[in-house]
């Protein structure tokens, strides 16, 4: 009999991990094939602070790429400096910290985010 190992439940393993505070929210990431999407999320109180994704009006650029992903990650960065929020926890949902991933997690950083 062969084991098969289940990735999808090793990532959900991995995702469950992460916890937001008021003081320090979570910066969670969610990628589909076409589009990236970015929240920040406070989890002891439930409550979604800030939100942007690929989809938004005003977003010029596909979210299916390392540049898109960029761009999302530099948009909530602005947004939430802009609701006082200078500090995350990053959150990747699991996936490897690679590709459009990380190309969120630095324009994110580099709109003036800590984490």
């Amino acid at each position: 009999m062969i084991n098969k190992i289940d990735k999808n439940q090793k990532r959900l393993h991995r995702h469950k991990r992460i916890f937001g505070t008021s003081e320090r929210p979570r910066l969670s990431v969610y990628r589909s094939t076409k589009n990236i999407y970015a929240q920040i999320i406070d989890d002891e109180k439930a409550v979604t602070l800030v939100a942007y994704n690929s989809l938004m009006k005003g977003f010029e650029g596909d979210g299916g790429n390392k540049d898109g992903a960029r761009k999302v990650g530099e948009a909530i960065a602005k947004l939430a400096l802009e609701k006082g929020i200078t500090e995350v926890v990053f959150d990747r949902g699991g996936n490897l910290y690679h590709g459009r991933i990380a190309s969120l997690a630095d324009g994110a950083r580099d709109g003036g985010l800590k984490f």
